[in-house]
């Protein structure tokens, strides 16, 4: 990626991200959002019409405030996974496809996020699952103890093809959501600094929450299916296009039913993730070769 900035580059700015820091610095970032992210499954989920507070109060009041942590080995396995393998796809093809574009960034942060959609399916089920549990009755709760345990007891219980269940629909989103985030900050990042913004934390968090926005907007229905899907009880639905037809009939707007708490949940997880990899980048990253360009933070190609 070319970018003009002349001398004002630093040392550090010129360093590359290991492949694996998307993976590390999205787990630091869901520890802060988890209980967002839990809440945000209920509401989609539930029957009952509660609003973000009421929700959170309900669970603490019958749970304690334990619960909002509810899933979190899942969580972490997935940014271990997905995200990981999304990122790290990413950084890699960048250094073998042109995304001085937008074009190039969006072909390579589809078929990366489509990749690490499917490699991360089994965790995301392990994640929704853990985090519904707190909302049904205890008879009917699946007390998976760990992700861990939730996976030897779905291979075991219902086979290991249903951790893939919904595996089509997480790639998809798994896409759109990477387009929406590494593709769009990228982007947003690049024209902010030409357009005379410094290369620094202001600017890394308004790229963030563009990209943060976007991705919500571009993944929410997809969201929404998949959560009701991967949910369902057995015979509920008998495919991804009932799923659709059934929502569709609650009208449009039950496709971005619980839009708020999503981006509530993904402003901060994608400015904390983002924070949290120009850090290492900068700290722990490597610099890269002369006059090395197209790849995913190789700022070191300075046009005069």
């Amino acid at each position: 990626m070319s970018i003009r900035r002349g001398g004002l580059m630093s040392y550090n700015q010129r360093r590359i991200a290991r492949w694996y820091f998307g993976g590390l610095a999205s787990s630091m970032a869901a520890m802060v959002t988890h209980p967002i992210d839990l809440i945000k499954v209920l509401i989609q989920t539930q029957a009952e019409k509660l609003s973000v507070f009421q929700t959170t109060r309900k669970i603490v009041k019958e749970q304690g405030p334990m619960a909002m942590y509810n899933g979190i080995s899942a969580s972490m396995l997935r940014q271990y996974t997905y995200t990981l393998a999304r990122f790290g796809i990413y950084s890699v093809g960048s250094g073998a496809m042109d995304t001085s574009t937008m074009t190039g960034k969006t072909c390579l942060a589809a078929i990366a996020g489509g990749i690490g959609g499917f490699v991360g399916a089994p965790a995301d089920l392990i994640n929704v699952r853990l985090q519904n549990d707190v909302k049904l009755p205890p008879e009917k709760r699946r007390n998976y103890k760990h992700a861990i345990d939730g996976l030897v007891r779905i291979t075991r219980d219902e086979g290991w093809k249903n951790l893939f269940n919904g595996a089509s629909m997480i790639a998809l989103r798994g896409a759109f959501m990477t387009v929406g985030q590494i593709a769009f900050y990228e982007q947003s990042k690049s024209q902010m600094i030409k357009l005379g913004m410094p290369e620094n934390m202001g600017t890394y968090i308004l790229a963030s929450m563009i990209s943060s926005v976007v991705a919500t907007t571009l993944t929410q229905p997809i969201d929404v299916v998949k959560t009701r899907r991967m949910n369902a009880a057995p015979g509920e639905y008998s495919g991804l296009g009932d799923v659709f037809v059934k929502t569709s009939k609650e009208g449009p707007l039950a496709f971005f039913k619980g839009y708020v708490p999503s981006l509530s949940r993904l402003l901060p997880h994608t400015v904390l993730l983002f924070l949290g990899l120009e850090y290492l980048r900068t700290h722990f990253g490597y610099l890269p070769e002369p006059k090395q360009t197209g790849a995913f933070y190789r700022y070191d190609d300075v046009d005069d």
